[in-house]
């Protein structure tokens, strides 16, 4: 398969392109998620194998993460966007037409290959912007991408009861396709030429992982969205075996903290220029935990039902809409000469930190269990990213960093 990566257009990508290309990961992790109840069925496996399918997609888009920066920083932003939605449009027919859940599971890790999208436009916003400009603008694209997870899951369950699993892989096919069309027209390349090999290029990352303040971004980000990650391992399987509710009731509620996401990333859009990256984060974070916070001890005196859990989870989103993109601009402005690298390498502490806790939840539940285990695994995760963006702005109060 033969891709011509020379560019139509020699002007930066415009705010569509960089929309449909982040929520494209995002609707691939979240559109089919209604649907795992029957699809275990489907393939005959256990929901917790099924559940592996979050797990691993999750795990691969991690690793994955830290090999597309270097690649990206090297030969630019745009071939490796062509390339990896190609690679996803034939994983996406794997899934579809797989016969047995080892063909699905392993064409579902390759399916992982759309964080090309996410990582690239965010790393293409950094390229044309500062640091706090970058994070309004990420916020922008990343508000535009909330509504793809907040209809996602709705749209999935009603897909599921009309007309089956597999159309919730036939959706993100053709999006899929729409939007490598799209880049290929509309999407100019962002990027300088570095001047490194690309084993030059990897040796920079010693660069990133010494910086103290790279990693205080990126675990306030991973840490915060782990308490979304944790509930996308359990909310699924809380929603049809405790609270007994359909694959299309699932979907509609399981979209609530997406609803708040997209208002944290207006406000981050609006606002970050004006408060600054890491007084946004700080905020974010305290929300995110007091969402969960709120919801366990309303479990703890017997007052939770599923209302309470799903309409409260929308704080967790709000305060990932308001930390994610700004703590992504922090991280990406440390070194801002390595920024597809900087978006790879935090995204992947992201992604692989919500691998385990989306299999830990999922594995912590049973309907004796009730919400709990997962409220409790929540809240530890919040709670941490508050101290992880707290020692950032202590190192730049006290030292000046």
């Amino acid at each position: 398969m033969q891709f011509s990566t020379s560019p139509v257009s020699r002007t930066p990508p415009t705010l569509a392109t960089l929309v449909l290309l982040s929520g494209l990961s995002a609707l691939s992790m979240n559109l089919y998620l209604p649907s795992l109840p029957f699809m275990a069925v489907y393939f005959q496996t256990d929901y917790k194998v099924m559940q592996l399918s979050i797990a691993l997609y999750l795990l691969v888009n991690a690793a994955l993460q830290i090999l597309i920066g270097p690649i990206a920083d090297k030969m630019g932003r745009r071939p490796v966007l062509l390339w990896g939605l190609g690679l996803f449009l034939l994983a996406t027919l794997g899934c579809i037409y797989a016969p047995n859940i080892e063909t699905f599971l392993a064409f579902r890790m390759c399916q992982a290959v759309i964080v090309v999208g996410i990582v690239l436009s965010r790393a293409a916003v950094r390229d044309m912007y500062e640091q706090d400009t970058a994070a309004s603008m990420i916020g922008y694209v990343t508000m535009g991408m909330a509504v793809v997870p907040m209809l996602g899951p709705a749209v999935g369950g009603v897909f599921e009861e009309a007309f089956g699993w597999k159309a919730n892989f036939w959706l993100p096919f053709a999006l899929a396709a729409l939007a490598w069309l799209l880049t290929y027209r509309d999407f100019g390349e962002t990027a300088a030429a570095s001047g490194k090999t690309l084993l030059q290029q990897f040796r920079e990352y010693p660069e990133l992982l010494m910086s103290p303040r790279f990693w205080g971004y990126s675990l306030s980000s991973a840490l915060c969205s782990g308490a979304f990650f944790a509930y996308l391992g359990g909310a699924p399987f809380l929603g049809t075996e405790v609270f007994g509710m359909t694959a299309t009731e699932v979907g509609v509620y399981f979209g609530a903290p997406a609803l708040g996401y997209f208002f944290g990333n207006f406000i981050s859009g609006r606002y970050s220029v004006r408060f600054g990256v890491n007084r946004m984060v700080l905020w974010g974070c305290w929300l995110n935990a007091t969402g969960v916070a709120i919801s366990a001890v309303l479990f703890l005196v017997g007052l939770g039902t599923a209302l309470s859990f799903f309409g409260l989870v929308t704080l967790v989103g709000l305060g990932n809409g308001l930390s994610i993109p700004n703590a992504t601009s922090g991280a990406l402005s440390v070194r801002p000469h390595l920024a597809a690298t900087a978006s790879g390498l935090s995204g992947a502490i992201m992604l692989g930190g919500g691998a385990g806790l989306s299999a830990w939840a999922g594995a912590l539940l049973t309907r004796e269990t009730g919400a709990m285990p997962l409220l409790w695994l929540m809240l530890a995760t919040s709670v941490l990213a508050i101290f992880a963006i707290l020692s950032v702005i202590w190192r730049e109060r006290k030292l000046g960093l």
